[in-house]
Order: C-alpha cells, then sequence, then structure tokens
C-alpha cells in the first residue's frame, strides 16, 4: 500500500514538470513571436521614413531649381554637361566669317573676275570704236569702261563680304541663347565687315571717278 502511494505521487510530479516546460516553450514561442513582429514594424517605420526624406529632398531640389534664373540655370547646366545638344556648334558661324573676310579681301584686290570683267570690257572698246573717233571718246571706250567695271565688282564683292559679315556677328541673337559667340568668330567676321565697308567707298569712289579719274585728253 505504501509503495503505490509513492508510485503514485512519482506519476504526479512528473505531469507537472511535463505541464511546466510545455508552458515554458509556449512563452518562448510566444515572446520570439512578439520580437519578430517588432523587428517587422521597426523596418517598415524606417522605410516610410527614408521615403519621406526623399520626397523632401526632391521637393526642395524643385524648389531650388525654380529659384534659379535662366543664366544660373543654363551655367548649372553646363557644370554637369548636360545641355540639350543645340542645332549649331559655331561651324557656319566661323564659315562665314571667314568668307567675309576674303570677299572684303577680294574687293581690296579687285579679284581675277574683275580683272576678266575690265579686260573684256576694254576689247569690246576697241572693237567698237573707229579709229578715227576723238581722244576722248577712245579714252572713255577703251579705258573708262574698264575702270568702271572692275569698281563695280569690287563693290559688289565688297557689299557681299560685309553683309555675310553682318550676318555672322546676329546670327547667335536667332540661336539657342546662353551660349556666347567664340572670341576669334567675332574677331574675323569684323575684319570681314571693316574690309567690306572700305571696299565699298572705294569702289564708289572709283566708280564715279574721284580717285583715280580718266585721264584728260588734252
Amino acid at each position: 500500500m505504501g509503495t503505490k502511494t509513492v508510485d503514485e505521487a512519482a506519476n504526479e510530479a512528473t505531469e507537472v514538470k511535463s505541464d511546466a516546460e510545455t508552458v515554458d516553450v509556449t512563452k518562448t514561442d510566444v515572446t520570439k513571436t512578439d520580437v519578430t513582429k517588432t523587428d517587422e514594424e521597426v523596418t517598415e517605420q524606417e522605410t516610410a521614413n527614408a521615403e519621406a526624406t526623399e520626397a523632401e529632398a526632391e521637393v526642395e531640389a524643385a524648389e531650388d531649381e525654380d529659384d534659379l534664373s535662366e543664366e544660373e540655370y543654363a551655367a548649372e547646366l553646363a557644370k554637369l554637361r548636360l545641355e540639350e545638344p543645340e542645332g549649331s556648334s559655331g561651324v557656319g558661324q566661323g564659315a562665314a566669317a571667314v568668307v567675309s573676310a576674303a570677299l572684303g579681301f577680294i574687293s581690296l584686290s579687285g579679284g581675277w573676275i574683275g580683272s576678266v570683267a575690265a579686260a573684256r570690257e576694254t576689247l569690246v572698246g576697241q572693237l567698237h570704236t573707229a579709229s578715227t573717233a576723238s581722244v576722248a571718246t577712245q579714252i572713255k571706250e577703251v579705258y573708262g569702261d574698264a575702270w568702271h567695271t572692275t569698281a563695280l565688282w569690287a563693290g559688289i564683292f565688297a557689299l557681299v563680304g560685309a553683309l555675310v559679315g553682318v550676318a555672322a556677328l546676329v546670327r547667335p541673337a536667332f540661336g539657342a541663347p546662353g551660349k556666347p559667340q567664340a572670341t576669334w568668330i567675332k574677331s574675323v567676321a569684323w575684319a570681314g565687315v571693316a574690309l567690306g565697308v572700305v571696299g565699298l567707298l572705294l569702289a564708289v569712289l572709283k566708280y564715279t571717278d574721284v580717285l583715280l579719274s580718266l585721264p584728260s585728253a588734252t
């Protein structure tokens, strides 16, 4: 009888111990679940904070961009090398400036076209002038018309050269703003304009016989 009581007590102690372990394991699982949920909540909060910070930074950048003037905005784009491609890279303006200077120089030297035209006019004067014509008539037909033809062609070259130079100088005003014209283009274009103006003035003086007038027949 006494042995049975001891065995029953031992069994009951074992059952109590097992129940206690079960309770502890359950509590541990609950604790782990709570910790996992807490970590997830912290991660979501951090993600939300990061997104809010990025949105604020974008808004501030947009406000700063709106506050910039056109010149400052163009300068910022140049620094970042984000300038939009432009239709003209300055090659056409440089070519126009060189052509202007060349035409201005030709207007001063006469050019081969002026020489050929003058020679042709001389030949025509000789063919249409009788040998019995007066000296004044022969001078005018043979020499005067050729000289005037040379002055006329020089004036044409000078005028075209000056116009091309002016076009090269004012071209940036009709292009993309914010990009200055190269210094050498301005220099060559101004040289072409100056040569054209001088050549045009000399052509007018020669054509009106103010400069190097026809020789007298007497």
